[in-house]
């Protein structure tokens, strides 16, 4: 039995590797994918270019995403005008009755599409655990990606910079 011990550990250390591969990385390009509203609009991340795109994947039952909702709403009322978009994406196992009544309770302004398939999850690292938030630069690269709750300061400041570069366009 022992000499499997080597084969297990280089098996567990390719899943863990195979799964940290997964994740994008800041300045790849975002998934091309279209995802379906609540409303049973079809948004396409494509089409937001130009934009700032927070993605956040989130579910009725995790307490820090509900605890996050008043802050994204506030950001979206702050800032949505100024070239914001943000995109909640309830994950698979959550039942679209529950999202479209927390969506109402909590009166989201913003975007909530259904991943009922998962293939949102999988384009974006094979999202499981929420809350997940990826912010998408305008010219449609993945500037951050975060999973567990978001720094509110720090958010805030990075979109702001996005949407008001210095001037000449570079970067300070």
């Amino acid at each position: 039995m022992r000499p499997m011990i080597p084969i297990l550990l280089a098996a567990v250390a390719l899943a863990v590797f195979t799964a940290i591969r997964l994740l994008p990385d800041a300045g790849d390009p975002a998934p091309a994918i279209t995802l379906t509203t609540l409303d049973g609009r079809r948004l396409s991340v494509n089409e937001l270019r130009g934009k700032v795109v927070l993605v956040t994947f989130w579910a009725t039952t995790c307490p820090p995403c509900v605890k996050e909702i008043p802050h994204l709403v506030e950001l979206y009322q702050a800032l949505n005008r100024q070239g914001l978009e943000i995109i909640a994406v309830a994950m698979s196992y959550d039942p679209p009755s529950y999202v479209a009544a927390m969506v109402q309770r909590r009166r989201i302004p913003y975007p909530v599409a259904l991943d009922p398939e998962g293939e949102a999850a999988r384009a974006f690292g094979d999202v499981r655990q929420t809350p997940t938030s990826i912010l998408i630069a305008p010219d449609g690269r993945i500037a951050a990606y975060r999973i567990g709750s978001l720094n509110r300061e720090r958010l805030r400041a990075a979109i702001e910079q996005m949407l008001n570069p210095p001037p000449g366009g570079g970067r300070s």
